[in-house]
């Protein structure tokens, strides 16, 4: 069956150019002009992914992920003409998954679509169950539990959260995690992987100003404690 994609983009020019390209890809494509359409638009039409804009109308990409993030986990690639980090980095705090600027190529958007949509529907490793930490992560239910309640994460955090959980102990460098994550189709920003962490870490942590859980190594990257429970050390 055809992935959905969602198009949220105030330019009808764009939303024509990305449904003929997309659908002659293999992909079932619906759009929305703006983030409020949008809203209703993934509601009915539970797309796989969402490719979103940033500058628009009513409602922009910034208070759709807000208000999306709230009631969903589908992947979302922004579209941005901005080119601050700032602006991209506020993009992934609130829940996006990737981003593309403006203008793009659109061979590399369907690399980074079909990365996305590979690491979040592709079938779990084993060992499907991750216990460390006090948390528990279910790999065939995609749950994770921290101190026995379920916490919601984005399919990017829970990625990260399992490819670290998978080796207690041992650091991975923000370049070993970026490739783990979205592959070597194309290059990625190893920034990315802050975010995701400093995200990842507001849910999981009891303190995410002192994480036990998740230990920065300076100058080489993360690691995850398995001996630390309930935001103690062991």
């Amino acid at each position: 069956m055809s992935k959905t994609i969602l198009v949220v983009d105030d330019k009808a020019n764009v939303r024509t150019l990305l449904r003929e390209y997309l659908t002659e890809d293999g992909f079932r494509v619906v759009s929305a002009e703006n983030g409020q359409v949008a809203l209703h638009v993934a509601r009915h039409e539970k797309p796989d992914l969402i490719i979103l804009d940033i500058m628009m109308p009513e409602m922009g990409g910034y208070d759709f992920m807000r208000a999306y993030r709230k009631e969903s986990e589908t992947p979302i690639i922004m579209l941005t003409a901005k080119l601050e980090e700032t602006d991209k980095v506020l993009g992934l705090e609130l829940g996006a998954d990737d981003y593309v600027t403006k203008p793009f190529g659109m061979k590399e958007l369907v690399a980074r679509i079909r990365a996305v949509l590979r690491r979040t529907s592709q079938a779990a490793p084993t060992p499907n169950l991750l216990r460390g930490g006090g948390i528990t992560l279910n790999q065939d239910e995609h749950t994770v539990k921290v101190d026995e309640q379920f916490v919601d994460l984005t399919p990017s955090e829970f990625d990260l959260l399992g490819v670290l959980m998978s080796a207690p102990g041992r650091v991975f460098s923000r370049l070993d995690l970026l490739q783990r994550l979205q592959g070597t189709a194309f290059e990625g920003v190893e920034r990315t992987i802050d975010v995701h962490i400093r995200n990842l870490r507001t849910k999981i942590e009891a303190d995410p100003s002192n994480p036990q859980r998740i230990e920065t190594v300076f100058g080489v990257g993360y690691r995850f404690q398995a001996d630390t429970a309930s935001g103690e050390e062991a």
